[in-house]
Parts: C-alpha cells; sequence; structure tokens
C-alpha cells in the first residue's frame, strides 16, 4: 500500500492542478477578469504580446522556478515543479479543443464566483498535500526573504499589484471585479484549508474531574493534559483538564459537561495547527 501512496499523491496533485486549468480556462480568459495569479497577468499581456495565455503562463512559470532556484534555493520540490509545468500544458490542450472559448455563463460576476470556488477548493487540495500551483508563491518566498515580508501577505500584495493590472487594459467594472475577485478568493481558499481542519482546545475545571478524564479517554478516543492550578479568590487548589477536539468530538464533549457539571468552567480555543512526533511503541 505505501508503494502506491507516491502514484495516489501525484493522481491528486494532478486533478488539483486540472481544476485550476478549467477554471483559468473556462471563467477567467472568457470575462477577462484578472484575479491575482501568474494566469492572469498572462491574460493582461496577450494584449500586448503574440502568444497565448497558456504560453505566456509556461514562460512565466519556467522563469519563476529558475529564479526562486537561484535566490532561495531547492526548497520547491518535485510537486510545485510538477503543478506550475502541468497548469499551462493544460491550458494549452484546452486550447486546441475549445478554440472558440466563450463564457459558460454569459455573467461576468457569476464567473468570478466560480472560478474562485473552483480555483480555492484545488489550491486547497494543492495544500493538504504539500504542493503549490508555484507561481506567486514563489513571488511570495522571495519576498518573504529578502523584504522579511510575512509570506501571505506579500501573495497578498502581489496578487492585488495582478488585479489591478487589468486597468491598462479593461474597463472599470472588470479592474473592480478582478480586485474583490483576488480578495474573495483568499477568503474561499481560508474557508476550505482551515475550515474543515480546525480543532477546539477545550479547557475545563470541574469537580467531577476524573469522570471529564474518563469520557474524554475512553469515549472519544482522545488525549488530555491536566494542570495543576490555584484559585486567586477562592485560594483552592484545582485541576485543569486540557484536550484538542474535532468538530464531532466537541459537541459530544459539551453535551457530556452539561449533563455531567452544569457549574463547570469552561474556555474554548480554536486550534488550527498542531505539531507533534508519535511516540514509537517497540
Amino acid at each position: 500500500m505505501k508503494k502506491l501512496e507516491p502514484l495516489w499523491d501525484f493522481l491528486v496533485i494532478t486533478i488539483a492542478t486540472a481544476l485550476v486549468s478549467i477554471a483559468v480556462f473556462f471563467f477567467m480568459i472568457p470575462s477577462n477578469v484578472s484575479v491575482g495569479s501568474v494566469a492572469a497577468l498572462a491574460m493582461v499581456l496577450a494584449n500586448f504580446v503574440p502568444l497565448s495565455v497558456a504560453t505566456l503562463t509556461m514562460i512565466m512559470n519556467v522563469a519563476l522556478l529558475i529564479l526562486g532556484f537561484l535566490l532561495i534555493g531547492k526548497e520547491f520540490g518535485i510537486k510545485t515543479v510538477y503543478t506550475a509545468t502541468l497548469m499551462p500544458t493544460l491550458m494549452g490542450v484546452l486550447e486546441v479543443l475549445f478554440p472558440n472559448n466563450q463564457s459558460l455563463t454569459n455573467d461576468q460576476t457569476l464567473d468570478v464566483i466560480c472560478y474562485c470556488v473552483l480555483v480555492a477548493l484545488a489550491q486547497a487540495i494543492l495544500f493538504i498535500r504539500n504542493a503549490s500551483s508555484g507561481g506567486l508563491d514563489i513571488v511570495g518566498k522571495i519576498m518573504n526573504k529578502y523584504l522579511h515580508m510575512e509570506f501571505g501577505k506579500a501573495v497578498g500584495l502581489v496578487g492585488m499589484a495582478v488585479a489591478l493590472s487589468a486597468a491598462f487594459v479593461y474597463d472599470a467594472k472588470t479592474v473592480a471585479l478582478s480586485v474583490l475577485g483576488t480578495y474573495f478568493n483568499g477568503l474561499v481558499v481560508d474557508h476550505f484549508i482551515f475550515g474543515t481542519t480546525i480543532k477546539k482546545r477545550v479547557c475545563i475545571i470541574s469537580q467531577k474531574e476524573e469522570e471529564m478524564l474518563q469520557f474524554i479517554l475512553h469515549e472519544l478516543h482522545s488525549g488530555a493534559t491536566t494542570y495543576h492550578a490555584y484559585g486567586a479568590y477562592s485560594e483552592t487548589k484545582r485541576t485543569e483538564i486540557n484536550t484538542i477536539v474535532d468538530k464531532n468530538e466537541y459537541q459530544k464533549l459539551m453535551n457530556f459537561i452539561r449533563k455531567t457539571d452544569p457549574d463547570a468552567f469552561v474556555t474554548v480555543y480554536a486550534v488550527n495547527e498542531m505539531m507533534y512526533k508519535p511516540k514509537v511503541i517497540k
């Protein structure tokens, strides 16, 4: 089974990259909306250079990969190289298959919404698979290293600059939709990435701490950490139970707390990421 994991990994990455290519070709290009990406910049440049969007995207992606290797080093790996070259290749195939491509919705705003949802879903899949579509991500990493700018802000800034470049060739409505689409795309990406993986850290102080622990360990099959706490006002020694649970476990835990000890003191925090090394039992 482990031998098939790399093959499955690249199959999923290929599907995600195909989604990006489809979104660009069928929604962004026909609507002329330049939602911040290398393909969007290629759309603008195609008005001044006698090359197709797919060709310009390939040229810029390869140039950015080379620049990234020179300025940052070999951080990108085979996955980024693969996606950065696969996407314009698939777009080139679509250009041959559909030479007279037109908007599927006949509405510029709907095109932007469809594009953002498809691309955000694909980017979330790539993120989970520890890959990226290259392009502006490489620019963001370069700015992060040399300008000491946060990666997310760097990518957002470059994306907005690309969106604003639509002003050179398109009308005011298209420019506005490009800027709004770039912002909206970032929000949807965050939803797909963090909305499905976010967990809750629940901190419990209860008179029935042993029952709480037993429920967490044996009913939820989750881990827990206990801390000794000291009430400053009551001067009472208590035990605080900390556990991290997913959405379903959280609901079960809260129902159990309300039923078992309605007077329990509970605080809840959102957890976006966890790092741990599982203990190997020999």
